[in-house]
């Protein structure tokens, strides 16, 4: 007898062995649907805070989750009342089958689910049903394959992202942006028992459909989360009061211009980190729809700001709305070409004072003039006479700009825009004396770039909107820092428009040919800011000047950027501050001169023998050696715009040490011809 029951427990374990193995091979052979759940695209800020999400191919708001992103609280809530034996169990939790068996078979009828967490996630990962028993059959043998393949917080990633909550809402986060207006991270009792909820019957419970039906449902997990221990008596006694979401909030749609444009740039990301500040934006959103309102249907608004000091975009604004209509609101016209007007007068300006031409002191001729047929006039038709070239930038006249233009050579001009990073467009490919007047494409963007470069001291800024790494070589230079000062320091005296708080900024409006745009760039010693008003169809805009359009715009938006104002820096070592009367005699009073006067005296202009243009020479302590050939003397020799020798009449000097770095070495002869040499010293 007892040799039988040895037989009988052989075989029994013999055949539990063989069940195992086919069991186990039953899972093994499980065909698991793909795990890889499509998630929307999400764009955030710098400090990660949802710009804009997009739905998914199926019409969806699918926002992944992790269990980290999650208030803890919830998650303790969601594990008592649907698995509380989650973290033990393999995927079946027997125990709980057993249990809603006998209730069933007592009360004739299903009193409790059995269903783990895994068996949810497996029937939402191939969207079937529970009803039949061959579905619950199908997600327990998922659920025991998950269970080997993932660990416990991938499979609790998935529930998270893929339970439903109502409507086109899957997963945690897509719900608490919906019903409550914020990220997960942060619950209260009586949020995250509704979280719990939902996904039982997300449709029959929904808060904007039935609300009733949701604050039963809400009710019943905060009475079992008090019998689990969960929350005290006190809490769910508050949790009982707070109230149920009655509409369901729209998703962020903060920089939508911008947001498209990073995912074109990388359509296959899931994520994009963008420099912008959400705060900002949302004011300067705000702000551009209240300037618009009352104002011509056919209106549109662009604003940019950035921090200049590391080339960080913080806002953009392409519209005065993201939408159809006689604004063209989706048209993103922080990047459309169009005339600049006026505010390329700075960088006139400061190429001048780099390359020698002239000073803030200077007195320059506002008289009528005709340079071969063109023949510029002021905007108000009028002539000043002589004046000086700093009160010439602050009334923002255009003969004297075309002059210094002249001198320079438009080419150069151009060459300082592409230098800057502005991306300049010759509509006929061909710089000509009018591109100082505005004769050239550019776009916001590119304007508030080359308005960066000035703000930092002369040395060019390359905004960038999307975080990442930056680039650590050493920026060019657009102008010294003295020049770059000096045009700082004369913007900076204009005064504000009516009504406008005073800011300790530099600024500059223009108007194109037309009315077409009004512009108004400005900077601070932290930020820079532009702002565009005009139609997007280049129709003309009738009185539109970018004094009374743009210019309140932006000393609005510097108010808006939070914080209290930077002020503008100190004058640097080498700016020259003097009266007109201290000044070189070739700076006193600017010569007209060009390409004709330089070809009728280039057998005499004077040219630096050494150092050569581009050269890179050591610092040495007795100073720099240069020498001039050709050329009236007596010579001014210039550093970075700063007169460091003046009355020379001998052609080699010794210039006083002007230290490591970029220098702009200028000689200047008697009859005020120039010439001049980039190099770095080391």
């Amino acid at each position: 007898m007892r040799r039988y029951g040895i037989l009988l427990l052989v075989a029994v374990l013999f055949t539990a062995a063989l069940a195992r193995d086919a069991l186990d091979g039953w899972i093994a052979a499980t065909d698991l649907p793909s795990h890889i759940v499509d998630t929307s695209t999400e764009v955030r800020d710098r400090d990660g805070v949802l710009l804009r999400a997009y739905m998914v191919a199926d019409g969806r708001w699918r926002l992944g989750a992790r269990p980290d992103q999650v208030d803890p609280l919830y998650i303790s809530m969601l594990l008592a009342y649907e698995d509380k034996r989650f973290r033990d169990h393999n995927g079946v939790d027997l125990r709980a089958m057993l249990r809603a068996g006998a209730q069933a078979a007592i009360s004739g009828r299903i009193v409790s689910g059995a269903s783990t967490l895994s068996m949810q996630v497996a029937r939402l990962l191939e969207e079937g049903s529970t009803g039949k028993w061959t579905g619950k059959l199908r997600q327990i043998r998922v659920a025991l394959a998950l269970e080997r393949r993932m660990d416990k917080a991938q499979i609790l990633t998935l529930y998270l992202t893929l339970a439903p909550y109502g409507g086109n809402l899957e997963g945690v986060r897509a719900a608490t942006l919906a019903w409550f207006g914020k990220e997960p991270t942060r619950l209260t009792p009586a949020q995250a028992a509704l979280l719990v909820a939902l996904p039982q019957s997300p449709e029959a419970r929904r808060p904007d459909e039935n609300p009733a039906a949701a604050r039963v449902a809400r009710d019943r997990v905060l009475a079992r989360m008090v019998q689990a221990g969960v929350l005290t008596a006190e809490a769910h006694q508050a949790a009982l009061r707070a109230p149920v979401p009655s509409a369901r909030r729209a998703f962020p749609a903060l920089a939508p211009h911008m947001a498209d444009r990073a995912v074109a740039d990388a359509p296959d990301a899931r994520r994009h980190d963008l420099t912008l500040r959400a705060p900002v934006q949302r004011r300067f959103e705000r702000l551009a729809g209240q300037v618009l309102q009352g104002k011509s249907r056919h209106l549109s608004i662009a604003i940019v700001a950035a921090d200049h000091r590391d080339g960080e975009i913080l806002a953009s604004v392409g519209s005065g709305g993201y939408r159809a209509g006689p604004r063209e609101g989706y048209v993103d016209m922080t990047r459309a070409l169009r005339s600049p007007g006026s505010t390329l007068k700075p960088l006139v300006y400061a190429l001048s004072f780099d390359q020698g031409l002239a000073h803030p002191e200077t007195l320059i001729d506002d008289t009528p003039v005709d340079f071969g047929g063109y023949a510029p006039q002021n905007f108000d038709g009028e002539f000043r006479g002589r004046l000086r070239v700093s009160d010439a930038l602050r009334l923002s006249l255009n003969i004297p700009a075309v002059r210094l233009t002249r001198a320079l050579g438009p080419a150069r001009l151009m060459a300082g825009l592409r230098r800057a990073g502005a991306d300049p467009q010759l509509p006929g490919g061909r710089a000509g004396l009018a591109v100082a007047l505005g004769g050239v494409g550019l776009r916001l963007e590119g304007l508030v770039q080359l308005y960066a470069g000035l703000a930092n001291g002369g040395r060019v800024v390359d905004l960038r909107w999307r975080r990442g790494a930056r680039d650590n070589e050493q920026a060019q230079r657009l102008v010294g820092p003295a020049a770059a000062w000096h045009v700082g320091h004369i913007l900076s005296r204009l005064s504000p428009p009516p009504g406008a708080r005073a800011w300790p900024m530099a600024y500059k409006t223009g108007t194109s040919y037309g009315h077409r745009d009004a512009w108004a760039v400005g900077y601070d010693g932290a930020h820079v800011v532009g702002v565009w008003i005009g139609r997007p169809d280049g129709t003309p805009v009738p009185g539109a000047f970018g004094g009374d359009l743009a210019a309140p715009v932006l000393f609005a938006a510097f108010e808006r950027l939070g914080g209290a104002p930077v002020p503008l820096p100190s004058p640097p070592p080498g700016a020259l501050m003097v009266p007109n009367a201290g000044l070189p005699a070739p700076l006193q009073v600017f010569r007209p001169r060009g390409p004709e006067a330089r070809r009728a005296a280039r057998g005499h202009a004077p040219r630096l023998a050494f150092p050569p243009d581009g050269a890179r020479l050591p610092v040495r302590q007795e100073g720099l050696t240069a020498k001039v050939r050709a050329g009236v003397p007596p010579f001014s020799w210039l550093a970075n715009g700063r007169p460091v020798v003046t009355g020379a009449r001998r052609r080699e000097v010794t210039l006083p040490d002007p230290g490591r770095g970029f220098l702009t070495l200028t000689v200047i002869d008697a009859e005020g011809r120039a010439d001049r040499a980039q190099l770095r010293l080391d």
